[in-house]
C-alpha cells in the first residue's frame, strides 16, 4: 500500500484572540509533537508556522500570512496536513494511516486478514486481547474522535 505524503494533522476550530492566532484541534499524538514541524499544508498550500503554544489540549498557532482575526476567521473548518518527510517516528512507530490495510498474521505465520479498523485504547489493554492473533498497539491519544487516515502516531507494544 503506497503511503500518502501528506497526513491529516489536525483543523482549525477557531480563532484565538485578534491577532490572528488559530485554535487547532490535533489528531496527532499531542500539540507538543505538532509544534515541532515549521511547515502546515492548508488547501495543499504550504504555510509558515511562525509560533504556537500548547493551550488546554489544542495547538494555538500563529501562521504566515494570517495577520488578524478576518484572516483567521478565513481558515475556521479547514483541515491542517503534515509532510511525511517532515515527520521522523522512532522505530516502533506507525502513523494510523500506514497500519489500515496491514496483514493480520499470527505468531505461526498464518494469515487471518487484514486490518480494517483501529480500536484505540487508553494505558490499559485488555486481558482477554488474543496475544497470539492481534498485534496489540497502544495510542497516546487520548480522544475517540479517531479517522483511519489522520496523522495519530501509535506505539508497538510487546
Amino acid at each position: 500500500m503506497e503511503k500518502k505524503q501528506y497526513i491529516e494533522a489536525g483543523k482549525i476550530v477557531n480563532t484565538h484572540g485578534v491577532h490572528g492566532e488559530v485554535k487547532i484541534q490535533v489528531w496527532l499524538d499531542s500539540p507538543e509533537f505538532m509544534r515541532r514541524f515549521k511547515t502546515l499544508y492548508i488547501d495543499s498550500k504550504p504555510v509558515k508556522l511562525i509560533s504556537s503554544r500548547s493551550h488546554k489540549g489544542f495547538l494555538i498557532a500563529l501562521l504566515d500570512g494570517v495577520e488578524d482575526i478576518n484572516a483567521a476567521m478565513s481558515l475556521k473548518n479547514k483541515t491542517v496536513y503534515i509532510d511525511r518527510a517532515d515527520a521522523p517516528l522512532r522505530k516502533g512507530e506507525y502513523f494510523l494511516c500506514d497500519i489500515i490495510g496491514a496483514s493480520v498474521v499470527t505468531e505461526d505465520g498464518e494469515s487471518v486478514g487484514c486490518r480494517s479498523r483501529l480500536l484505540l485504547l487508553h494505558d490499559i489493554l485488555p486481558p482477554a486481547l488474543p496475544h497470539r492473533i492481534c498485534s496489540e498497539y497502544r495510542c497516546r491519544k487520548r480522544s475517540h474522535n479517531c479517522k483511519a487516515d489522520r496523522g495519530y502516531v501509535i506505539h508497538y507494544v510487546n
